[in-house]
């Protein structure tokens, strides 16, 4: 096992997967667990997704979510990945975060993005306003003003109006986002930046970071770019199981494609007979896995680091079994030497 000093910040992001055999609400409780879990492995943060009407993702209020590990945990940064904010008015949004900050001060991460999370028609049952998304820029600059404190400026509606609780910190804004606008509407305000890596299977990922480092303006929070990556990624004790326990996230995957979604199944009943033109599909997402021995993980995300120059990374892991979740991110813990907690 590898265990030179750490070269790369790990993080976490946790969608509470819905799994055959298992209620969704256990799910939501696995996830708590798992910030836990993480926390004493050493892990940087502990980020939570915001999906609606999914069959197989079912953790829809990151803010909810956020409270209940900010109880349960001391050290690790809890963020959302995220808010998806055309749904929301921006001053209810920095309210929930501020409370949020005062339950875990100097620990909260706002991500925030544009996509809807969901299909046209539940988004619109979110907000009747179909044209939301077109104002994202301008809800996002309300945002910041909101969180930091600063007041909007004169003549704007909400000028004089602030997001309380006030105390001495206040959450870090992340913008996040699968494509460029993401990348130029960060570094256009001075924001940290995550790219979808997992949503996009890298496409398009070079070409964004490179664009929010060259557009990047230094912002009153941040001098530097800062971004990472969320990636998927799966270590067991063995190649073999690694793989095995691969089967779970490649049949629901291969089955998203056709437009059936569900809970993962668990391995052995995730074989099925794929169609011949769905085999090229399988075969790139084996081919991109990041999927293995703790080791050989570890070697495929900081050559991933490398290539797009971050100094974190971001890992989703779905497995059916939550232990099997568990020993995936303790075996990278201990392959990149991360300090632990008793």
């Amino acid at each position: 096992m590898n265990t030179s000093p750490v070269d790369l910040r790990l993080s976490v992001l946790e969608q509470s997967v819905a799994v055959a055999g298992r209620g969704q609400d256990a799910s939501i409780r696995q996830t708590l667990a798992l910030a836990q879990h993480v926390e004493q492995l050493g892990f940087d943060r502990f980020w939570v997704s915001e999906h609606h009407s999914h069959p197989g993702i079912v953790g829809t209020a990151p803010e909810v979510l956020m409270a209940a590990i900010a109880a349960r945990t001391e050290r690790i940064r809890i963020g959302s990945a995220g808010v998806m904010l055309p749904h929301y008015a921006p001053l209810k949004v920095a309210e929930q975060f501020r409370v949020l900050d005062a339950l875990a001060p100097g620990r909260i991460d706002l991500g925030v993005g544009r996509a809807p999370g969901s299909d046209g028609r539940t988004a619109q049952l979110l907000n009747p306003d179909r044209y939301a998304s077109e104002n994202f820029p301008q809800q996002v600059m309300e945002l910041q003003a909101w969180v930091s404190g600063q007041p909007l400026p004169a003549g704007h509606p909400g000028h004089n109006v602030f997001a309380y609780p006030a105390a001495a910190t206040t959450p870090d804004v992340w913008m996040l986002g699968s494509s460029d606008y993401g990348a130029q509407l960060a570094a256009h305000l001075g924001l940290p930046y995550a790219f979808a890596w997992f949503i996009t299977d890298g496409q398009g990922a070079e070409h964004a970071l490179r664009l929010y480092r060259e557009t990047f303006r230094p912002s009153e929070r941040l001098a530097q770019p800062q971004a990472t990556v969320c990636v998927w990624a799966l270590a067991a004790d063995t190649e073999e199981q690694a793989w095995h326990l691969f089967e779970s996230r490649a049949r629901w995957r291969m089955d998203r494609n056709l437009g059936r979604i569900g809970p993962m199944l668990a391995p052995e009943d995730a074989a099925r007979e794929y169609a011949p033109h769905e085999l090229g599909a399988l075969a790139h997402l084996k081919a991109n896995a990041l999927v293995g021995t703790a080791d050989q993980v570890a070697d495929k995300l900081r050559q991933l680091a490398k290539q797009l120059q971050v100094q974190e990374v971001v890992i989703i892991t779905w497995t059916h079994d939550p232990q099997a979740q568990r020993r995936s991110y303790e075996l990278l813990s201990q392959a990149f030497a991360l300090t632990s907690t008793p």
